[in-house]
């Protein structure tokens, strides 16, 4: 593994560090992979496309996030985007590293130690350093530029001091906004220190502002995530339709056509749409808000959207069935919900907990594996409602059927398969544990497809 000299500037990708004159250069690991990717394809213009997918290769971030990552890189090399002696910006296209004289050589770790790192300490000076980048981070925006300015000063304030630009700060104007830009820019600067955001003060303003920074930045990435969500749960919804209503044509003694599956399928595919729009967008909007706290803010997040679609699919079903054929059956949703999308999201934010900077994107085998983990957790959640005797969509419909007369989608002859007498709950617990099942696998591909 060779390292890279380039100006005053040594690059170790063994060590993972970046020394200049002796002295190393702090930045976070996902910047130092994005300035070694450009300094190994040197000779050419790089895509955004590439870098997206070498850096960022297991989670998906917003186009903001790169150029954030440039713009800390050009900074650590004292470099001058209009004027590059560096990085190059290709316009349209990525990225070059276009200094010359880049030396490759042997990376020996016993011949060039690095030398200690020095604590230094700001001078005073004729003008303090910290109140215009104070100024600028408390200015009202009205661009995006504007806004990527802002946070270059709110990064700027971290490596003067993290501690000392929030005691400046105090209460000033719009104080709570900057406190919520310097928050989230703390994960992407290197050795900046906390931002506490409770306990100091206007705590909500702060945090609701950080709440909008974060999806205005992640908006378009939530949508499409939440877009992908409800496809998946609708096709899981079809093939649990489709499988069940094959299973009760085919099963012995049953009346029911074959044509029942196609009814099932669109009964099953708009449930599942509606779950997975509501489970999507709790676990779209919380891992795109939360940067702490993940683990509970998935599980919060999935519980509230499970919870929200199935309160709208409870008073649907209610209110249409009782208006229709003047029905009154005891339909679930809301707290089944629920425990659903609180299982998917408890299940999921396990299985992604080392996705950082964005929104998970597992590939592959990862990918298949988060998905029969959430897959498993809503088979298990499943279970525990059907036990509690709160049915999902196959035992609503059952319910649904035997209220009715002469319906021919009573599940009563699946259960001559498994060897019960009649729909009971052996029958009602592995039909809930296939739904749940079969909707966790569906939801987390949707979530998971990388655009």
């Amino acid at each position: 593994m060779p390292r890279y000299r380039f100006g005053d500037f040594t690059l170790s990708p063994r060590r993972r560090i970046l020394i200049c004159r002796g002295e190393e250069q702090p930045l976070i690991p996902r910047y130092f992979d994005l300035l070694l990717f450009l300094i190994e394809r040197r000779h050419e213009a790089v895509h955004r496309r590439d870098i997206f997918d070498r850096v960022w290769n297991d989670v998906i971030v917003s186009d903001s996030a790169l150029s954030q990552a440039i713009r800390t890189i050009r900074r650590t090399l004292g470099d001058d985007p209009r004027e590059p002696r560096f990085i190059r910006t290709v316009s349209r296209h990525g990225y070059r590293f276009v200094f010359l004289d880049v030396v490759e050589e042997d990376d020996d770790h016993a011949s060039s130690p690095p030398a200690p790192v020095e604590v230094t300490t700001i001078e005073p000076a004729a003008a303090d350093p910290f109140e215009p980048l104070l100024q600028r981070v408390t200015d009202v925006v009205s661009t995006a530029e504007e806004e990527e300015e802002q946070r270059e000063a709110a990064e700027l304030l971290h490596a003067l001091g993290t501690g000392e630009a929030l005691r400046r700060l105090d209460r000033r104007p719009r104080h709570a906004l900057a406190r919520a830009l310097l928050r989230d820019t703390r994960w992407d600067t290197a050795h900046a220190g906390p931002v506490p955001i409770f306990g100091e003060p206007a705590p909500f303003a702060v945090a609701t502002a950080l709440v909008g920074l974060r999806l205005r930045r992640a908006g378009r990435i939530v949508a499409t995530r939440w877009a992908g969500a409800a496809a998946g749960g609708g096709l899981a919804g079809v093939v649990a339709g489709t499988i069940g209503g094959l299973l009760l044509a085919a099963a012995p003694g049953s009346a029911a056509p074959v044509d029942v599956a196609a009814v099932l399928a669109l009964i099953g595919g708009a449930c599942g749409a509606l779950g997975g729009a509501g489970v999507g967008a709790g676990l779209s909007a919380a891992e795109a808000i939360a940067r702490s706290q993940r683990t509970f803010s998935l599980f919060a997040g999935g519980a509230a959207g499970g919870g929200a679609a199935g309160a709208v699919a409870q008073l649907l079903g209610r209110w249409s069935l009782a208006a229709l054929v003047g029905l009154r059956v005891p339909i679930g949703g809301t707290f089944e919900g629920v425990v659903i999308g609180a299982a998917a999201g408890l299940a999921y934010a396990l299985a992604t907990s080392r996705a950082e900077g964005g929104v998970a994107a597992p590939r592959g085998r990862r990918r298949w594996r988060v998905a029969l983990l959430v897959a498993a957790a809503c088979g298990l959640a499943a279970l525990f409602l059907s036990a509690a005797a709160r049915p999902l969509v196959g035992g609503t419909i059952h319910l649904i059927a035997q209220a009715s007369q002469g319906s021919q989608v009573k599940l009563s002859p699946i259960a001559a398969f498994i060897g019960e007498p009649d729909f009971g709950p052996v029958t009602r617990a592995l039909i809930g544990t296939g739904e749940g099942a079969i909707f966790g696998l569906g939801l987390v591909l949707g979530l998971t497809r990388r655009p």
